[in-house]
């Protein structure tokens, strides 16, 4: 074995302890958001009892055009969405933001958030 491989096999043995053992899944995610669709569209920019999730990475929380019913814990937040705020936000959304209205427990399951965070970015792009 060379220096080089050597080095390679070291630092792969160091760093695969902290990579994710979770790769997302999006049909999975797609599977999961099933779950959402009562509330929220991804498809299109229509609201339902919640706003559209259309290019909601990026988005300030509260500023999706045309829906009226934020709470005012919601557009006072301050969140940019992102992969990090929503997985906070999913895992428990009235802990995350106090005064919400979104009546949704959460998801439970860190891999749920991920698929479903997955198959979100895509309507993001």
């Amino acid at each position: 074995m060379n220096l080089s491989t050597l080095c390679g096999v070291i630092l792969f043995a160091i760093l695969f302890p902290l990579m994710s053992v979770h790769a997302a899944d999006i049909k999975a995610g797609e599977n999961v958001f099933r779950k959402c669709m009562a509330c929220h569209v991804v498809t299109k920019e229509q609201h339902r009892t919640g706003p559209h999730l259309v290019g909601l990475f990026g988005r300030a929380a509260g500023t999706a055009n045309g829906y009226k019913r934020y709470s005012k814990a919601i557009k006072a937040s301050g969140i940019i969405w992102d992969a990090i705020s929503l997985d906070a936000y999913l895992a428990a959304p009235r802990k995350y933001i106090k005064g919400t209205r979104m009546a949704f427990a959460g998801l439970k399951k860190k891999a749920d958030r991920d698929n479903v965070i997955a198959y979100l970015q895509q309507f993001s792009q």
